[in-house]
């Protein structure tokens, strides 16, 4: 039997969408966290694993049937919720949503305002920052980085190096460069056309 590592404080509750979140304490030394140490919420112990060095600290808040494994650490004000699921050495953090069925994991990253919904995948070294959104069957993995108000969405690929700011990207488009733009890009299609239209702009100026 795996000895627990943390426990619910049972008087120190938040309510939260109608769920009764407990906050947790660590039972014992583990990772850089000490015996005594108070952590975020969760709904159940479901909710973090007893094994590994997986956390949620801070304000930090996981309800439904969300699962935070591995050494995963959610914090600040991040939510996790619904069936998604936070793991590997994973990081969500400042404001961050992570909800449905949405899987974050690898060394992947998720802070500032962004949203990681539906059945989306942020893995790898992935990174999902500013108030970008990453929804659908969207997959971000390797060293992809979508910031700024960026929207990853549909069944579109965002992979290798490639960095998305601002632009909207759905549909089966798959991106492995850099995207600036503040465009709406639906289509594979769409985009080769705005690629060309691109090049041709450069080798006039």
């Amino acid at each position: 039997m795996v000895e627990k590592k943390y426990e619910l404080v049972k008087d120190d509750v938040k309510e939260w969408c109608g769920k009764t979140l407990f906050r947790i304490r660590a039972l014992k030394d583990f990772s850089v966290f000490k015996k005594g140490v108070f952590g975020g919420y969760v709904e159940s112990e479901k909710n973090l694993t007893q094994e590994g060095n997986a956390w949620v600290s801070n304000n930090a808040r996981v309800s439904g049937d969300a699962c935070v494994s591995g050494n995963a650490w959610v914090s600040n004000n991040a939510r996790v919720s619904g069936d998604a699921c936070v793991s590997g050495n994973a990081w969500v953090s400042n404001n961050a949503r992570v909800l449905g069925n949405a899987w974050v994991s690898g060394n992947a990253r998720v802070s500032g305002n962004a949203w990681v919904s539906g059945n989306a995948r942020v893995s790898g070294n992935a990174r999902v920052s500013g108030n970008a959104w990453v929804s659908g069957n969207a997959r971000v993995s390797d060293n992809a980085r979508v910031s700024g108000n960026a929207s990853v969405s549909g069944n579109a690929r965002v992979s290798g190096d490639a960095w998305v700011y601002d632009a909207r990207v759905s549909g089966h488009v798959k991106i492995d460069f850099i995207l600036r733009s503040k465009f709406n890009f639906k289509s594979q299609e769409q985009l080769d056309k705005w690629l060309e239209l691109e090049k041709q702009f450069l080798e006039v100026i």
